[in-house]
């Protein structure tokens, strides 16, 4: 790959020889020359690049529409679909700030990182528009805001309120009462109900209603206003030909497909901090505006990644219709997925029987990630890029910025969106201003597709690899449950840290919608780092990695502890408690548990667990007729987090025996509980007592054997 940079007026102290080294002769090809005008002056040793038909990396993000234009005109250079050209930026991320000198090991890791390949080829969700849109709101603004979409869209109104109607007919309109809009771009359904007594069909707009209403309970709107109207009927006199006015008509209900809403009303009728796509609320003339132009535009076929894969079988959402885990569901700001509880048993569509868990609906799905973050089993993963991906390029940044000579690197974690564009105002600011002291040498933006999208097992990863600390950007674009979330999760992760002797603030949530306050924010003090960088790779499987981060900190610990108490109930560690006095065995949760953690013992009345693969669902303390199980968060590290690795057993009771033959066919406390429950019968009094204690064959046996014992023959 060929590098190109370009240090417009030599703002930047760039060091290419430092560079090369750090990267490597392959990775730092191009980096000889560093260029001062390379969109201007110097444009030919870009053409030059392009023409080698090599990858292609240039280190400005301001003229990438420029260079990707002037690729286009260079003859003989590979087009974009061939060679795509790739951009980073290394002037407001850190080259503008106080400390740029230092910045240096920073510049090196973040063309490194750039320099990766790009994420594998994820599935695609559809959606097909054909233009049919409804307008919800008041009369003279529904109208308006057909007017401007009339050319190019289907409009249909749907009125609400009193105002002003255009005389001629060109669209449909209707009125009433939303009672449901659900769907997505493509394929929204829309219920309302209408008890007016003008029905918009039938009605001609002849206006004779409205001269004929002596309180003007009628407008050109053409809908009664009943707290005027005097109940004279003179409007349905005159409408006797066209049929429209019926005061007598009873409430109906209208549905109706459309391929888009706008919503004009003062609140809205999705009232998402994610709505779906192809649904725009406007409640000013501003976002009027806007909608209106996204909307001229939304005909034809449009794709967008599915963000995100789903493993059934590792799902700890719930088993035989019992509610674990809802972690996803409650976290979703988009209303994406939904419990698939009920199905458990029935029979799935190709005949086999269904397991129950949740449905996650990708065309609702905005790809936020929180679902994944949230998840202990892993059942839900992040598709792009995917968590090793991910981890990839984090360990790359961090091994390069070490290898260049940096230290006390702290890993920052922002948005595409909001938090390039806040990031960017912070380094033009510590350009222009002796204030503001910009990104630090020590601070490592990474961009990701959405901050809530990553989690534990990705933030000790980078611990393990040498990172101070890690970040999460969040700005004024990001839904309170996702920032509840983050800061749940990170609660867990840095009780780990603290336990394991780790000393400082290593995770941390950063709210910021000024580039004041994250220059404030950046400022804060390193926290101790491990005393030797990890060397794995983080894996596919959330759990996997997870174990490998926690496995490396435990080595770099030099006092570890045999338990850290995790909090409560974002933690996706921990052991159970298992009441012996109220347990009968009856083993329904080593049924109901879905990472066989819970096991039994075919040779002995034994409850056995391993540790590890708990996820905190509480699936089997739900399941437990007795109520005899409860959870307990912690991370347990005796014998060095090998004792939380195997089979330990929780419950072991001695069989209750028959005492008839002195078979072993139960435990001695489902054994009380059937006498508690069952001694008031009639039928288990005085002698019959015993039976209770009995196994099934001798019950059948002294039932039958019982001189006293009155049979059907003597009735």
């Amino acid at each position: 790959m060929t590098t190109l940079i370009c240090d417009c007026n030599k703002t930047m102290p760039l060091d290419s020889r430092q560079l090369i080294q750090a990267l490597g002769p392959e990775a730092g090809a191009g980096l000889e020359t560093l260029h001062t005008t390379l969109c201007r002056r110097e444009a030919g040793a870009f053409q030059r690049a392009a023409k080698s038909g090599e990858d292609l990396l240039v280190a400005c993000t301001q003229e990438s529409r420029l260079f990707l234009d002037l690729n286009e005109q260079t003859a003989g250079a590979p087009g974009l679909t061939e060679r795509p050209i790739r951009f980073v930026n290394i002037r407001e991320t850190g080259g503008w700030s106080k400390d740029a000198k230092d910045a240096g090991p920073k510049f090196a890791a973040l063309l490194a990182v750039a320099q990766l390949p790009e994420p594998e080829p994820v599935t695609t969700v559809s959606y097909r528009s054909q233009g049919r849109v409804l307008v919800i709101g008041p009369t003279e603004r529904a109208a308006r805001a057909a007017e401007m979409l009339a050319d190019k869209l289907e409009v249909s109104l749907l009125l609400q309120g009193p105002g002003t109607l255009p005389q001629p007919r060109t669209m449909a309109v209707h009125a009433g009462d939303i009672t449901g809009i659900s769907g997505w771009l493509g394929a929204f359904e829309v219920s309302w109900q209408s008890g007016n007594a003008i029905d918009l069909d039938l009605c001609t707009r002849c206006n004779a209603c409205i001269d004929a209403c002596p309180e003007g309970a009628i407008d050109f709107s053409y809908q009664v206003d009943m707290g005027k109207c005097g109940s004279h009927r003179d409007c349905v006199k005159v409408c006797e030909a066209a049929g429209a006015i019926n005061f007598d008509r009873a409430v109906q209900p209208f549905s109706e497909n459309f391929d888009l809403v706008l919503d004009l009303g003062a609140r809205p009728q999705i009232a998402l901090h994610q709505p779906p796509q192809g649904y725009f609320h406007a409640a000013d003339d501003k976002s009027l505006m806007a909608a209106v132009l996204q909307l001229r535009e939304a005909i034809g076929e449009f794709e967008k990644p599915k963000f995100f894969n789903y493993k059934q079988k590792l799902c700890a959402h719930s088993r035989n219709e019992q509610i674990g885990c809802t972690a996803c569901i409650d976290v979703c700001s988009a209303q994406a997925i939904r419990s698939d509880a009920s199905l458990k048993g029935k029979s799935s569509k190709g005949g086999g029987a269904a397991l129950a868990g949740i449905i996650v609906e990708p065309h609702l799905c905005v790809g936020c990630g929180a679902c994944t973050t949230v998840c202990p089993s892993g059942a839900l993963s992040y598709a792009t890029p995917r968590p090793d991906e991910m981890g990839k390029r984090i360990r790359t940044m961090l091994s390069t910025y070490a290898r260049a000579g940096g230290r006390n690197a702290a890993l920052l974690l922002h948005s595409q969106g909001g938090g390039t564009k806040l990031i960017g105002e912070l380094g033009r600011s510590a350009r222009t201003s002796k204030t503001v002291r910009g990104v630090p040498a020590r601070v490592l933006p990474m961009e990701v597709w959405h901050t809530a999208s990553s989690g534990i097992e990705l933030w000790l990863s980078a611990i393990a690899y040498g990172a101070s600390q890690v970040w999460v950007l969040m700005t004024e674009e990001e839904a309170p449950a996702y920032r509840a979330a983050v800061q749940a999760q990170m609660a867990v992760a840095q009780t780990i840290l603290h336990g394991l002797g780790l000393q400082g603030q290593h995770l941390a949530l950063i709210s910021a919608s000024e580039a004041a306050q994250l220059d404030a924010a950046l400022q804060a003090a390193p926290a101790q780092t491990v005393a030797k960088p990890a060397s794995f790779s983080v894996q596919a499987d959330k759990r996997a990695s997870l174990e490998l981060a926690i496995e490396h900190l435990l080595a770099q610990s030099a006092a570890p502890p045999e338990v850290i108490a995790l909090p409560a109930p974002a933690s996706p560690l921990g052991s159970l408690i298992v009441d012996a006095d109220r347990c009968t065995m009856c083993l329904s949760c080593v049924s109901a548990c879905p990472e066989a953690a819970l096991a039994d013992n075919p040779d002995k009345l034994q409850l056995r667990f391993i540790e590890k693969n708990c996820v905190q669902c509480g699936l089997c303390a739900g399941t437990c007729p007795e109520q005899a199980i409860s959870l307990e968060p912690r991370l347990w590290l005796a014998d060095g987090g090998k004792a939380r690795k195997e089979q330990r057993v929780l419950n072991e009771v001695e069989p209750f025996c028959c005492v008839r033959c002195a078979k072993p066919f139960s435990t001695p406390n489902a054994v009380q509980l059937m006498i508690a429950k069952l001694g008031g019968h009639a039928m288990f009094q005085g002698a019959g007592a015993q039976r209770l204690k009995m196994c099934a064959d001798c019950r059948v046996i002294d039932m039958h054997s019982n001189p006293n014992e009155v049979r059907i023959t003597d009735l």
